[in-house]
This record gives C-alpha cells, structure tokens and sequence, in this order.
C-alpha cells in the first residue's frame, strides 16, 4: 500500500534537514538559500513499532518488515506559488501525489538563518502556505467547471454537478480548504474530488520545528500554532529538525543515551511518522513466523478480505476466513501455540473488522 505524505513549507523552515533526519541519511541537500531543493525527494520510512519487535522476539524470524510512509520533501513554497511565482506550479503538482500534508513552520530564531518574510510568525507563514493551495485549487476546480458546464448544455445529468460545483468554489473563495466542505452521504462532487485530487482535502499535521533548547514545545512561537492546529481541527507535533539531523548519525544505544538526556522517550522524527500513520487513518496487523514477522498497513474499518488482499489479490478473491489472536493476548501466552491452548485464537469471517494490532493468519482459495 503505497502511502505518501509531502513535506511543504516556506523556504528555509527547516523541510529538508527534517527529511534528511527522517531518512537518515543526508539524501535532501539542505542549505540556507530558497528553493535548495528543486526536484522532490523522495523516502520511505520505516514505522517504529515496540510490537512488533515483542513479535520478533517470541518468533524469531528470519527477517523483520516494518510498516512503512513515503514522504516527499517539496520545495519551499512562497507567496505567489499559485501563479507560478518560485517554480510554484510544478511544486503544487507534487502535492497533488500525496495522500496528507506536513506543513513545517519556524518556530525557531537564527540570524545567521534568513526568513523570506523577514521575521518569525507562523501562523502568518501557515497562511501563506494554505492561501496558496486554496488558490490552486480554486484554479482547478474553474477549469472544469468549464468543461463540464459546456457538457452540460447538452445533459441534464451534469447541471447538478456544476452547481455543486460551484457552491464548492463559493466556499474556496471563502479562504476554506476543501476538506472542511460539508458533504452528504451521496457526495454528489465526489467525481469532481476524485479527478482533480485537490490539495486542501488532504488531511493536514503542522509540524513546529523549534531549536534545540526548546524542545518542551513551551515558546510562544508553538503556542500559536498549536491554537490555530486546535481551531483547524489539524494534528500537530514539535520538533527540532536540527537536533533529528544530529541523532541520524548515531547508533541506536547513542541515539537513546543522547535522547534521555534531554527527557526524551522519543524522537521527534517518530512522533512524526505515527502522526502521519494516525492521520491517514491507518492501523497494523501481524503476520509472524519463522521466515519474517511482518506489519501490514490496513484502514480502520477494513473487513477481513480487503485486509487479506493487502498481501495478495488472490488473498481477498479467494477469503475463507482469518484466524485472529489479539496481540496482547499472542505475547502474554508467548505465541500461537499458547493462545491456541488457551481457546483466545479466534475464526472470523468475512464481515469481521480487523483491528490494529490482530496477528493473523488467512486461509483462502483460488
């Protein structure tokens, strides 16, 4: 399941050492100039998952398969973009590919660090970004209604569509994104969403890159832009791009020494990558064994044959039926052997919703 989540900003707020970080590995040239990255870059990222290594440990398979995101790094917008101003066109195409946004904002001060709007506010540059993506949208979005309102002359069928259609660039006008567009059940611009993949329905996480010695996330700087996340309905997580850099270079014993002395659990960089993982919506399920010990990115709500075909076609063609152990329950009896002598390993057809964390086995027939 192909997963991608951009990367965008202003110039210079810190999208490429953050991607470097993410990677680790210094793929993303980073440097204090705007547009340093021309072309997107991209990475997949291994979600960490303390589950599924308890998995590894009671199996011990040959190879362990992490769940992954795939993050695009885009270069820095600014204002204009929607006209072209910056390279914007060919940079907002890139955002069309993804399935969520990262909107990384400065919320750090460095002199030596020049702002192309001349000083730190980010709530103002997070306007900046999301006027920019509603313009281009908006630019979209009249384009076909043009194209569908000459269709319409001659088909009754498509007139409702251009209505909605342009109840829709009423609310774009407005300044609001497309995701907060109210929609019934029958989603009657569904079609329209679907073919022009707009920008602002994407699902958004405000990423505050702040210094090294404000990692509480406590300045005022972060303080606005977890309000503005707050009244957006948007996730948001805090971060120290340079300070993620530094702990790419380390050993996994470095990196946790290095993280507890600053009071930390974890890196920023995973909080990142499960945001995302959360935003999308999206869960794991396990597949454990002798040869590898496996997470599978499933949607919430999934039934047991759309999960199944995440391994393999064939897999939800031909669903019998899943043989299901909770993953607390397959770790506390130490395995599937355990759980199956304790009566917790349970058969579940085809209407059953797999659950994040279910370790499973699927039998089918084709």
């Amino acid at each position: 399941m192909a997963l991608a989540v951009g990367i965008v900003g202003l110039p210079n707020v810190g999208k490429s050492t953050l991607f470097n970080a993410l990677t680790r590995a210094q793929n993303a040239e980073a440097a204090n100039y705007p547009f340093c990255t021309i072309e997107p870059n991209k990475a997949t990222v291994p979600l960490s998952d303390s589950r599924l290594d308890a998995l590894a440990k009671i199996v011990n398979p040959a190879q362990i398969i992490k769940a992954t995101v795939d993050f695009i790094d885009i270069a820095g917008l600014v204002r204009g973009a929607s006209k072209g101003e910056g390279l914007g066109n060919k940079f907002l195409a890139n955002i069309r590919e993804t399935n969520a946004i990262i909107q990384v904002v400065r919320c750090f001060t460095d002199d030596d660090v020049v702002h192309v709007e001349g000083g730190i506010d980010p709530v103002r540059d997070i306007e900046i970004i999301e006027t920019e993506l509603v313009l281009a949208d908006m630019q979209s979005l009249e384009k076909r209604i043009d194209r569908v309102g000459r269709q319409a002359r001659a088909d009754k069928e498509l007139r409702k569509e251009v209505e909605d259609m342009e109840v829709l660039m009423k609310h774009l006008d407005a300044g609001h994104p497309v995701r907060t567009y109210p929609r019934g059940e029958a989603d009657p611009i569904g079609n329209t969403l679907a073919e022009l993949q707009m920008i602002t329905d994407k699902p958004v996480i405000y990423c505050a890159n702040v210094g090294e010695n404000d990692l509480s996330g406590e300045n005022a700087h972060v303080a606005r832009v977890r309000e503005h996340a707050s009244k957006k309905g948007c996730d948001m997580v805090v971060i120290s791009a340079k300070m993620e850099a530094e702990l790419a270079g380390l050993s996994d014993a470095e990196r946790d020494d290095f993280l507890a002395s600053y009071g930390l659990k974890e890196s920023g960089l995973d909080q990142t990558v499960r945001m995302a993982y959360h935003t999308l919506g999206l869960a794991s399920y396990f597949t454990a064994g002798p040869k590898e010990a496996r997470a599978w990115t499933f949607h919430r709500g999934w039934t047991a044959p759309k999960c199944a075909g995440v391994i393999h076609t064939d897999f939800e063609r031909g669903f019998i039926r899943a043989e299901v152990i909770a993953y607390d329950d397959y770790v506390r009896l130490n395995g599937e052997a355990g759980a199956k002598a304790a009566g917790v390993m349970r058969v579940e057809g085809k209407d059953y919703l797999f659950q994040d964390g279910d370790v499973v086995h699927f039998l089918f027939n084709v």
